[in-house]
């Protein structure tokens, strides 16, 4: 059945892909695996307003409040280019179809909605009263009403202010089958978050991330990356269970205090503390040789040198009183910082695929954020490739003029293998040789996708990004 989905008008690329992702999760896509769209007539296709074909009204209601874009979806019962038009629809609609929703010990409530513009409470009050033609047999509710039914208008709202154009008013008015929480991004914004560091993600951002995850009750999902632990929260909060690692000790360990650190992020929104939290190098996992399959999702955001520089084992900083090979004594061991280098974008994320095709289960996904140069408003389309996994959604948020980082969200499809180590191995080769190339001083591919030949930034100074020794870019990464 056709719904109309209403989005907010916020992260336009990222929107059907987050409903592709959840109607996976509810079991809710074709044969083929794909949803089908289509744009209301005349309408932009950044218009927040698109007809999606679900199975059944529970599939829509799980996607709709589950969602983070979506603003609701809706059984349409009319639609037109004016109010005459609209009468004409929702008069035609099937009686046996709105009947269930007019009896009389039904509670209902009308609201209003208009895109790009405001309309005043008396003009929200008149165009309700136009409805009466709508046989409606039960009392309103405004507070909680059994049912909620949804006025919505796109017409000429003057100025653009980066709003899709429109070609020609159009009025809507359905049934809500689904609606997005409200409360949920104001409830984990960052500014009342109890331990927060200078590359936190954003509370909209991760869930969204989690929710190109699957992440649900019983699956096992992993941040390589995990700072202070946004991306986790939101994975906890839809009942994953966690798991984080950083080459930061001081971040994974000490934080800023006993009630100050990872843990207690969790603690403040009640969620289930991770499983653990590992001072770990990716470029050095942990994981003993033969451990593989055991993540369901891996989600990260990999450091690419913009407000903080990959770093991995290594350096030239030996602590005094150490023997080569690296060894620290045990009556150093307690506060001991490990020494660090710098570790480019490129060998980062080599190594980030190489982890998930180990340790992801099969259909297992691995959703990261991969740096772009935009170039005349074209994106560069070739992203890391891996023969375990294949590409399902690129989803781009636009950071500057010349700037962009594009979500990538991959799915595990074949097994890991030493000879699928070796193809991952050349095709990381092909891929530095072809397609990252050293661009003009400044530049961030130049700067983090190569690796640092400025010998300061081997010396294991963690408060250093690998930006500093060229800090042409200052962009603020949202």
């Amino acid at each position: 059945m056709w719904y109309l989905c209403a989005f907010y008008h916020r992260l336009l690329d990222y929107r059907q892909a987050e409903v592709e992702s959840l109607a996976e999760l509810f079991g809710a896509r074709g044969d083929d695996r794909s949803l089908e769209w289509r744009l209301p007539e005349q309408h932009h296709p950044d218009t927040p307003f698109h007809f999606v074909n679900l199975p059944s009204e529970a599939a829509a209601r799980d996607i709709a409040n589950r969602s983070i874009l979506v603003k609701g979806i809706y059984e349409l019962w009319g639609e037109g280019g004016s109010y005459e038009e609209l009468e004409e629809s929702i008069r035609s609609y099937p009686d046996e179809r709105k009947q269930p929703y007019l009896e009389s010990g039904n509670t209902f409530k009308i609201t209003v909605d208009c895109f790009g513009k405001v309309i005043s409470f008396q003009e929200q009050n008149d165009r309700i009263k136009g409805l009466a033609y709508i046989p409606f047999k039960g009392r309103a509710n405004l507070k909680n009403p059994d049912h909620k039914f949804w006025l919505m208008e796109i017409d000429d709202y003057g100025v653009n202010n980066g709003l899709p154009p429109v070609a020609q008013r159009r009025i809507f008015f359905g049934r809500e089958v689904g609606g997005a929480d409200r409360k949920l991004l104001p409830t984990y914004q960052l500014k009342s978050r109890t331990y927060l560091g200078p590359t936190a993600m954003d509370a909209e951002m991760a869930f969204l991330m989690a929710n190109q995850a699957l992440a649900t009750p019983g699956k096992l999902v992993y941040d390589p990356f995990v700072g202070t632990g946004s991306i986790l929260i939101a994975a906890a909060h839809f009942g994953a269970m966690t798991m984080g690692a950083d080459i930061d000790i001081r971040v994974v360990r000490d934080g800023r205090g006993p009630d100050c650190n990872v843990w207690s992020n969790f603690k403040q929104y009640g969620l289930p503390m991770p499983i653990a939290l590992l001072r770990a190098d990716n470029n050095l996992p942990p994981w003993r040789p033969g451990l593989k399959e055991v993540f369901d999702a891996i989600i990260c955001d990999p450091p690419y040198g913009v407000r903080a520089g990959g770093r991995k084992s290594g350096g030239r900083k030996l602590l005094k009183g150490t023997v080569d090979p690296y060894t620290v004594p045990d009556d150093k061991r307690t506060d001991h910082i490990p020494s660090t280098a710098s570790y480019c974008l490129a060998e980062c994320v080599h190594d980030l695929l190489d982890l998930a095709a180990k340790m992801l289960r099969m259909g297992g996904r691995l959703v990261f954020f991969y740096p772009v140069l935009r170039d005349d408003d074209n994106v560069e389309t070739h992203f890391p490739e891996h023969p375990c996994f294949k590409l399902i959604a690129t989803s781009e948020q636009i950071l500057s003029s010349r700037y962009s980082r594009v979500l990538l969200t991959m799915v595990k499809i074949s097994s890991y293998t030493e000879e699928i180590a070796e193809a991952a191995r050349l095709q990381h080769i092909e891929f530095r040789e072809n397609h990252l190339k050293w661009l003009e001083d400044g530049n961030l591919h130049s700067a983090v996708f190569s690796p640092a030949t400025n010998p300061q930034l081997t010396a294991g100074d963690d408060s250093k990004s690998s930006l500093e020794a060229k800090p042409k870019y200052r962009g603020k990464y949202v």
